[in-house]
């Protein structure tokens, strides 16, 4: 195949490398929940996770959805070509190779995440079509198995993952998700139906949107105070609180809002509360990790 230095460019901003930024919170909170481990290999697993399996995760979606108007981190995307689907192959089977450099557990369990990241967005599976089973298979591999990947690639035992505070932590993750991940689909509700997705958001409407990540978000910080009570780190646990505040405060503001004009919720507001939410919980996981 010839490439086309144009067509390159614009598959490097559809991989959306920027967006690592709002899915870093889970690593950061792996890592405050993580003992005696080497920062050295924390950074190689957070570049595996950060520049190579989440891009290509997002090239790869990109590249099946073909979406005309605004997705998340960018308002105006460029038009899906073949230089996509290789450099996401490229990127697919380099973060493997890396891996392995970690340990082989961890390459397994990266190459079962890109293999379900392809299901969701692969057209002859495209679990992505239906709101529930595509909203537990994304909160539950980029939140608990994640969160469990990362503990594994820094060496730790079965007897460390599967303690009931741990597992209640891993849960906590999927349940952050939960609370965020239909959020990002609120404002896409006419694209999706055209296209035939029914996105969890779709299904339960704007304001169920709302109702159900606070509800899950809700149960992701009882599930939190019990996991910290359980390991006799409630510290953790109010330094966490605070941070939740502006995620809180921007939520009712935007709810509110929308109550006198339904059409803010639109991409700008979207992206706001991913921005508040995330900035806010990267710099509160890593307060956790130092406190």
């Amino acid at each position: 195949m010839q490439i086309n230095i144009r067509n390159l460019k614009d598959a490097f901003i559809l991989l959306r490398i920027h967006f690592f930024i709002f899915l870093m919170p889970i690593f950061w909170f792996t890592l405050s929940n993580t003992t005696s481990f080497s920062w050295a290999t924390a950074a190689l697993i957070f570049f595996i996770l950060h520049f190579l399996v989440y891009p290509a995760s997002n090239g790869y979606n990109s590249y099946y959805d073909r979406d005309e108007g605004s997705i998340g981190g960018i308002k105006n995307p460029p038009k899906v070509t073949e230089e996509l689907y290789w450099l996401v192959l490229f990127l697919d089977g380099l973060s493997v190779g890396l891996s392995l450099l970690v340990n082989v557990p961890f390459a397994l369990l990266i190459l079962l995440c890109l293999l379900v990241s392809k299901a969701y967005s692969y057209d002859k599976i495209r679990i992505k079509q239906y709101p529930i089973w595509g909203t537990l298979l994304t909160t539950f591999f980029q939140g608990i198995v994640i969160y469990l990947t990362i503990q594994i690639g820094l060496g730790y035992t079965s007897e460390q993952l599967f303690t009931n505070a741990n597992l209640l932590l891993a849960l906590f993750s999927s349940l952050f998700l939960a609370g965020s991940y239909p959020i990002t689909q609120i404002y896409q509700h006419e694209e999706d139906s055209a296209r035939g997705d029914k996105t969890l958001s779709l299904v339960l409407g704007i304001w169920g949107t709302f109702a159900f990540c606070t509800l899950a978000f809700s149960f992701a910080i009882a599930v939190l105070a019990i996991a910290y009570y359980i390991n006799g780190t409630m510290n953790k646990f109010w330094l966490f609180l605070p941070f939740t505040i502006p995620v809180i405060g921007y939520l009712l503001f935007w709810m509110n809002k929308a109550r006198q004009d339904i059409s803010t919720v639109d991409y700008d507001h979207t992206m706001k509360m991913s921005a508040i939410s995330s900035i806010g919980f990267n710099v509160a996981f890593l307060v956790m990790l130092n406190g």
